[in-house]
């Protein structure tokens, strides 16, 4: 069985899915359930960081250590990868890239504000991963110079990621006039990148040619029950709730 862990960052997962379980925004307990369920393969791409508890680190090496192929890209899954990459996680994408080479370290980067799955997950921010994707494609096609692509990408690593929009970023942009803020805001729409999009995409297609089978364990390194993982294994409960992680 193969289940991916996704919400906001591609909503839409289900056409792309096949025989892949989706389940929503991965919070603590949720790998280790996955694994409990029989899980041979789990991708993560999506988590809930702030009204709940996070996505454990360990919950990845409980399921690396029961033979589970694990993947990670775009968002949360980006982050646990760069984490756990040592022991066997596979990253997936530019981001995790980004990440796992240090040219990343916030993990601020790829969280936006969002609604809720009942509204499809509507985007109410831009993460800054996409923001920076964007501004690249930007430079290379002379929509802004080099040095107002450093500035741009400066102002919006300063925004708070609820408040960051394209809006806010332009706003702040005192080098640019009217008139250029309206040509840029019109080059947004040709050529805008949502890498997080692309990333998780990337996961899905990895996913898809993944053995169902749980792989033989040859680790260097040995799982530790430890008190704080036996009380988390005694007080998991399946109850989800959205965070902005994602």
């Amino acid at each position: 069985m193969k289940i991916l862990h996704v919400g906001p960052t591609l909503p839409d997962a289900h056409q792309w899915a096949g025989d892949i379980l989706l389940r929503g925004p991965a919070v603590q307990g949720d790998i280790f359930q996955s694994v409990e369920d029989g899980a041979s393969v789990i991708g993560i791409v999506d988590g809930g960081f702030e009204y709940t508890a996070p996505l454990w680190h360990k919950e990845v090496l409980y399921a690396l250590s029961a033979g589970v192929t694990v993947l990670g890209a775009a968002s949360m899954g980006a982050l646990r990868a760069a984490e756990c990459h040592a022991f066997g996680m596979i990253g997936v994408g530019k981001i995790f890239h980004e990440y796992a080479t240090g040219i990343r370290v916030d993990d601020s980067d790829v969280a936006h504000l969002h609604g809720p799955a009942e509204l499809g997950w509507m985007p109410l921010s831009e993460p800054l991963v996409n923001v920076s994707a964007t501004i690249e494609v930007l430079a290379e096609h002379h929509v802004v110079s080099g040095e107002e692509a450093r500035q741009l990408n400066a102002i919006a690593g300063s925004i708070f990621f609820k408040d960051r929009t394209w809006r806010s970023i332009i706003a702040l942009a005192d080098f640019i006039d009217a008139g250029r803020a309206a040509a840029i805001a019109q080059a947004l729409r040709t050529f805008s990148i949502n890498q997080k999009r692309a990333d998780a995409l990337e996961l899905l297609t990895v996913m898809a040619h993944c053995s169902g089978i749980r792989a033989a364990v040859e680790a260097g390194w040995r799982f530790q029950q430890t008190s704080l993982w036996n009380e988390m294994v005694k007080q998991h409960s399946t109850a989800k709730v959205p965070g902005e992680l994602s």
